[in-house]
């Protein structure tokens, strides 16, 4: 098989419309690289709840920022995280995290340094990579190739996530998931927002496998005209 045009492509949305297992299943089908943005700012907001940094005070998280060394393995079939060499990938999904990092991510210094390590990351990605969060198309990487912007309706999102989250009631991961979208969407740093060239793809009615094949052409189309 002859190597194919390095491609990068940025997958945005909220949580709960399916980035993390569309963004893995197309990178590892194109044989593209893979970064979890979402999980360096979980990583980092881990590293703030571990070391005391009082979260409530956004000069001592800003203070704070450049400290920790956070590590992402790109390979989509395994994606690996670590912060001073010690793999945070099960901590940083703990409900003590997910309840911390709006307000972590929110604070521009934090936002600074892991843009700049999304960046390098993606710079370094010799056959290309996906790279999913919630400002890659707008202000991590502007210029990517292809943008994308996924969608789905609270509902659906809601129950995704807690089917993801084994247990936990619908109505309030509905609610959790809306107040999520509204700090992010609201915060002066980087908010969340669909770029003016990104692909809407609304995901409320599809499969995952559906999703994953809309995504697959679409990146194949931009391949083809590169």
């Amino acid at each position: 098989m002859e190597s194919a045009t390095p491609v990068i492509v940025a997958i945005d949305g909220p949580a709960g419309t399916g980035k993390s297992s569309t963004s893995k299943a197309v990178a590892a089908q194109l044989g593209l690289s893979y970064l979890d943005t979402g999980a360096q700012y979980r990583a980092i907001t881990w590293w703030m709840v571990s070391n005391g940094i009082d979260i409530d005070d956004p000069s001592a998280v800003a203070a704070a920022a450049g400290k920790p060394e956070i590590v992402s393995g790109t390979d989509p079939q395994g994606p690996t995280i670590t912060v001073d060499g010690v793999d945070v990938a099960g901590p940083i999904r703990t409900q003590e995290v997910s309840s911390q990092v709006s307000a972590v991510s929110a604070v521009p210094e934090v936002r600074t340094r892991i843009t700049e390590l999304q960046r390098s990351i993606a710079a370094s990605a010799e056959q290309g990579i996906v790279v999913e969060g919630r400002d890659i198309g707008t202000t991590v990487l502007p210029d990517a190739d292809l943008k994308i912007f996924l969608t789905a309706s609270p509902e659906a999102r809601a129950a995704r996530r807690s089917g993801e989250l084994k247990g936990s009631d619908v109505h309030s991961t509905r609610e959790a998931l809306i107040k999520r979208d509204a700090a992010d969407s609201s915060r002066k740093a980087s908010p969340l927002a669909k770029a003016d060239d990104a692909v809407e793809v609304d995901t409320t009615e599809l499969t995952l496998a559906q999703v994953i094949e809309c995504v697959v052409t679409l990146v194949e189309e931009k391949r083809a005209g590169k």
